[in-house]
């Protein structure tokens, strides 16, 4: 496998989902194709998850792997302004927080690029 690596977006790589339960968002992030996990299990920490929400200021970030789902599940604590009784934004679920998290650049070895979603980004 060629040492060359591509950036693109997570999204390329993965699709997710958001939930809420209280001031706790709960994000998933499945891979498009198992072959992509490892490149998530890598490159999608807590560390670099927590640095992407700074924004939110989290509490806690919590990452959990289902490796028979080629997925990966991040619990961020303390991120939806109190929840849907208290928040004053626009998004009280936190449904949006997958498309921000989504957009997180990340690596990928060129020779995997067959696997992304979408179009590629122009030369």
């Amino acid at each position: 496998m060629s040492t060359r690596r591509i950036t693109v977006p997570l999204y390329r790589a993965a699709h997710g989902r958001t939930g809420d339960k209280g001031n706790r968002s709960n994000i998933s992030v499945i891979a498009w194709h198992p072959d992509l996990y490892p490149v998530l299990l890598a490159q999608v920490t807590e560390a670099v998850v927590a640095r992407h929400f700074a924004h939110r200021r989290p509490a806690r970030v919590q990452r959990f792997e289902l490796p028979g789902l080629a997925a990966l599940n991040f619990v961020l604590d303390e991120v939806l302004d109190g929840g849907v009784n208290d928040a004053l934004n626009l998004d009280t679920h936190g449904k949006a927080l997958s498309f921000w998290l989504l957009d997180l650049p990340i690596k990928i070895p060129a020779a995997l690029a067959p696997l992304l979603a979408g179009p590629a980004p122009p030369p």
